[in-house]
């Protein structure tokens, strides 16, 4: 086994063990499930944390109340548990007020939410904004809840404290460039693995990486939000640095066993678009291309008129595109490690494309330079695409792609133009450039 094979395993039996930690942990839009979370990840990145406080208003959103939830429970008549938030915290519609009364099932069933295309999963459902309160069910619950008829004791034995706050997470890594990409994903979903966790750990993970390459070419901005009102507060809070972006990626749903695709950002052809592109025809991988619509998850946010940040996502069963989506199924039976490490590859790929990218230009730009003094082309002429195998003219250098970093080189040709133009892989352009480097016949030119 290889040291990298090694380390992919290492790798997944990592995520493994986070998701299983994360997952049963009860996240909204705020409270000690998000605090918790974080807690967790800052175990793995020196994350920041900022409280905003509830009634905050941004733009033209108000922070709400701060949510607590402690336990929950529909009973029936002999004090049996139909329904246990214990079991499953999608059980309770999120954000629900304090309840704890007696009633028959007339008055119960207006409360009850369930789904009958999927008779086996709870669905995901909120009440973020208006004060409510809900169990969600599966449809074999709903029905024994109906026969029973009541009287059922009901509780949902939670808080929405006014004076409470919405906690997100920020990481910057500071790059040789002032110039920032924006790399953002959620943490409001509970017990949901794909629409939330694998997002969660792709950010984490691909954060970390970068700590540990040393400085960057660019500097990185890590945002970890309840998303909506998480991404609408931190856009309000960091308006002048957020207008200033290059682009970025939103992370979500890159974990489930389907197919890999991506959403193109609203340009459709922006740097993180054609990043994209690359990474996945360098690894040979045919994605779902999925055209930009102004819905789904902070793309809208980050992309809309005031802002107009480029943003693109790498998925793996996309929201709204996979039958388990916002129910009890999207579980650790849907996501693993190893789906999760499949999307995190095309992630590193798309990071390195434009922390990489950059302009240069020829040292000597009058017809081609004598490659062959430099020992970058065979001192034997005549066996071009002929390698040798033995004897001293063994063809050791990527004479395609330093002709065409060569040829392209006229401080007009980024890195991943030369890629797309000279259909070459990108790692072999940056390999180009670094011998040619070393070698005084390029200069990087300065943005």
């Amino acid at each position: 086994m290889t040291d990298d094979s090694r380390q992919h395993l290492r790798e997944v039996k990592e995520l493994d063990e986070l998701l299983q930690k994360l997952f049963p942990i009860s996240r909204s839009l705020s409270g000690l499930g998000n605090r918790e979370t974080f807690r967790i990840l800052k175990e793995l990145i020196p994350l920041e944390l900022t409280e905003y406080p509830s009634g905050t208003q941004v733009y033209d959103w108000t922070i709400p109340e701060e949510w607590r939830i402690r336990d929950a429970w529909i009973k029936s008549p002999d004090g049996e548990r139909l329904v246990d938030y214990q079991e499953c915290n999608l059980h309770v519609v999120g954000y629900s007020s304090p309840v704890r009364q007696r009633m028959q099932f007339a008055d119960l069933a207006p409360h009850l939410h369930c789904l009958e295309s999927s008779p086996e999963a709870i669905p995901y459902r909120t009440s973020y904004y208006q004060h409510n309160w809900g169990f969600c069910v599966t449809a074999a619950q709903y029905k024994r809840l109906e026969d029973a008829q009541g009287p059922f004791e009901v509780c949902i034995d939670s808080e929405l404290k006014p004076d409470g706050a919405m906690t997100v997470g920020e990481l910057r890594i500071s790059g040789e460039s002032q110039a920032e990409y924006l790399v953002s994903t959620y943490c409001c979903h509970p017990a949901m693995a794909n629409d939330n966790l694998s997002g969660l750990l792709t950010a984490t993970f691909l954060a970390r990486d970068l700590l540990k390459k040393g400085k960057p070419q660019f500097s990185w901005r890590f945002v970890f939000v309840p998303e909506t009102i998480g991404a609408i507060a931190y856009l309000q809070h960091n308006e002048a640095t957020m207008k200033k972006l290059l682009g970025g990626l939103v992370i979500t749903t890159c974990g489930g066993p389907g197919p890999l695709g991506y959403k193109e950002t609203f340009l459709g052809d922006h740097l993180v678009d054609r990043a994209i592109r690359l990474a996945f025809r360098d690894r040979k991988v045919e994605p779902i291309r999925y055209s930009f619509v102004p819905d789904g998850s902070d793309e809208r946010q980050y992309s809309s008129p005031g802002f107009r940040i480029p943003v693109a996502s790498v998925t793996k069963d996309k929201y709204y595109e996979y039958s388990q989506y916002h129910t009890s199924l999207d579980n650790l039976d849907f996501v693993n490690g190893s789906q999760i490490a499949q999307s995190l590859a095309i992630y590193r790929d798309v990071i390195r494309v434009l922390d990489c990218n950059a302009r240069y230009c020829s040292t000597a730009p009058w017809g081609e330079p004598q490659l062959s003094q430099r020992d970058l082309y065979p001192a034997t002429g005549g066996g071009i695409n002929q390698p040798s195998a033995t004897g001293p003219d063994v063809v050791t250098t990527d004479i395609d792609a330093i002709m065409w970093v060569l040829f392209l080189s006229d401080s007009e040709y980024d890195l991943v133009t030369i890629a797309e133009r000279a259909d070459l892989e990108f790692a072999r352009v940056v390999g180009a450039v670094d011998r040619l480097i070393d070698v005084g016949l390029l200069e990087k030119v300065s943005n």
